[in-house]
């Protein structure tokens, strides 16, 4: 007996769902939720000890989280931490418990923005990252909402302007220290072995018990003997340090009497303090360690002559490059680890590529151009709130009318009109739809009171990229650098040239502007933005009346000129 099988039905091909599989470019789409935590702080222990700023924080955030309904599931901070470095264990701690606390949090409540961080461009990168996981960074006094692009815009531009404010404070303070250690009075932590007396109403540094030890060391050490046999012998008189910290003792200068430090800029100085030892011994104790290192290279964590470290990437294998000076030639070079990949080049040529792309992002404006790119920033900005102000009244309306059905509703109960059961549910009904109504209005109050300071900031500030890269330290070098390419750079060994992935969308709308403003007065494309990376910019948006109203006549004609070419002529970076 034959049997026979129904041959299996062919796919339809026309049918696009088969191939959904195969799509891509696909949005995650992220659980929103009404979890939060909050987190305070204050920058010193005084402040932590003698003011209420801690409770005053607190409060404001408890109240911000009651008024949007939102679930407080831990409180983080409470303390003095300094807000300069992300380098903190209560800020980190919080960090890691709202991406892997189970209940998700989406919201991260902190008084104001400078409170959250004062690094700058890696406040930026940290609430990037955060966003990508669902969670926003919400400030009480500066509120924003950044899911939208202005609200993005807002908080990056308030992050980059704490960081302002405090580098402004910090060069007051530092004016203070250098002028004190230029007269020899050291305003730092002590060194081990040193002990501070006042006599007449003067501060002495004096030598102590420890620090006679100390001095044994140094003699110990010109003698040749190594770190260990000195770290055992100083225990055996009662004197316990690592072997780390007794090679940073042997290479301070302020045991033979000088003074080195950040604020002096490189000058080495007389102090005021009782010398441990001798010039003379101290440059032999240092002749004697310079000869034990018999490396081919040296390595240094932080090191001014290469601040692209832990910033560029090989292109081939995307390992950040390391950076060493060369024993033979004394130059300092980049390179990648990965095995087999071939990726070394100088230092030097690396940092001339990349303050090729500062220059090609920075603005080389007049007065005159630098109101023109302000007043269109403002008007952009503006622009993208026309659609939060309509929401907004909409959403009053809305909220007016929820009010009157809850006072209606009361009513009719108090007049027994309706039965308990009834009222309750209503009830509920109307408050829940009053907090998602009061919830949508709070994300449409987020507009800057002071816009036009700001946009005046950042204009000057793109004016001086490659000066402000070129005088900076390491620290600084690395915040700016990442201010402007926040995903950083990628060197291509092959082509020998340097490229980025992504820009600040900031300086990039201030470059096209500028582009714009340059290409119309001269009648070329003057000042094009030499960015290797394809980067898409927006079209300008047109004058409104009110900068119609503040510009002059004569620029603002080579100023509509140059939209009307727009229009016609795209550009492409």
């Amino acid at each position: 007996m034959k049997t026979t099988t129904k041959a299996a039905a062919a796919p339809d091909a026309a049918n696009l769902d088969i191939f959904s599989s195969f799509a891509k470019g696909g949005k995650r789409q992220l659980s929103r939720t009404n979890n939060c935590v909050i987190y305070t702080r204050v920058s010193t222990k005084e402040q932590a000890d003698n003011n209420l700023s801690l409770e005053t924080q607190r409060k404001a955030c408890e109240q911000s989280a009651h008024k949007n309904n939102y679930s407080i599931l831990g409180y983080f901070g409470g303390t003095y931490e300094s807000a300069k470095t992300d380098e903190r264990r209560h800020f980190n701690a919080m960090l890691s418990f709202v991406k892997k606390c189970p209940q998700k949090i989406s919201h991260i409540i902190v008084y104001s923005v400078d409170r959250f961080s004062r690094s700058g461009a890696n406040a930026i990168y940290i609430a990037e990252q955060l966003k990508k996981e669902g969670i926003t960074v919400f400030a009480v006094t500066q509120p924003t909402d950044t899911t939208t692009a202005s609200g993005s815009l807002q908080q990056n531009i308030q992050f980059i302007f704490s960081e302002y404010d405090n580098q402004l404070r910090r060069e007051k303070c530092m004016a203070g220290v250098k002028e004190k250690l230029l007269n020899g009075i050291w305003v730092s932590t002590i060194p081990k072995g040193y002990s501070v007396v006042r006599t007449t109403g003067k501060r002495e540094f004096v030598l102590n018990d420890t620090g006679k030890l100390i001095r044994k060391a140094f003699f110990w050490k010109a003698e040749g003997m190594t770190n260990e046999e000195i770290k055992r012998r100083l225990a055996e008189k009662g004197l316990h340090l690592d072997g780390r910290r007794i090679a940073d003792i042997l290479k301070n200068p302020f045991y033979c009497g000088l003074l080195v430090h950040n604020a002096l800029e490189g000058k080495v100085v007389e102090g005021i303090q009782e010398k441990a030892i001798s010039r003379e011994l101290f440059l032999k104790v240092n002749g004697v360690i310079a000869s034990q290192n018999y490396s081919g290279y040296s390595i240094t964590p932080e090191n001014d002559y290469v601040p692209l470290k832990r910033f560029i990437k090989c292109e081939s294998c995307g390992a950040y490059l390391r950076a060493y000076k060369a024993w033979k030639n004394k130059e300092y070079y980049y390179k990648c680890n990965t095995i087999g990949c071939k990726c070394n080049r100088r230092a030097d040529a690396i940092h001339q590529m990349f303050t090729d792309l500062l220059e090609s992002l920075q603005l080389n404006i007049n007065d005159d151009s630098a109101k023109l790119i302000a007043l269109q920033m403002i008007a952009t900005y503006n622009k993208m709130n026309q659609d939060k102000l309509a929401d907004r009244e909409r959403l009053t309306k809305q909220l007016a009318e929820a009010e009157k059905k809850l006072q209606r509703l009361e009513e009719r109960f108090i007049g027994e009109e309706i039965e308990r059961d009834l009222f309750l549910r209503y009830r509920e009904k109307y408050t829940q739809e009053k907090q998602q109504l009061q919830t949508g209005l709070a994300k449409t109050r987020d507009k800057v009171s002071n816009l036009g300071k700001l946009v005046e900031k950042a204009i000057d500030y793109g004016s001086k990229l490659k000066p402000l890269w070129d005088l900076a330290g390491y620290s600084e070098k690395q915040k700016l650098q990442y201010l402007i390419f926040p995903e950083g750079i990628s060197y291509n060994r092959k082509n020998d040239e340097c490229r980025t992935p992504r820009i600040n969308t900031i300086f990039l709308y201030m470059q096209q502007l500028a582009r714009v403003l340059a290409k119309n007065k001269s009648g070329n494309k003057a000042n094009i933005c030499n960015v290797p990376a394809l980067v898409e910019l927006g079209g300008v948006e047109p004058p409104s009346k009110h900068i119609r109203r503040k510009l002059s006549t004569c620029l603002f004609s080579y100023y509509l000129s140059a939209l009307h070419r727009k229009k016609t002529n795209q550009c492409r970076t």
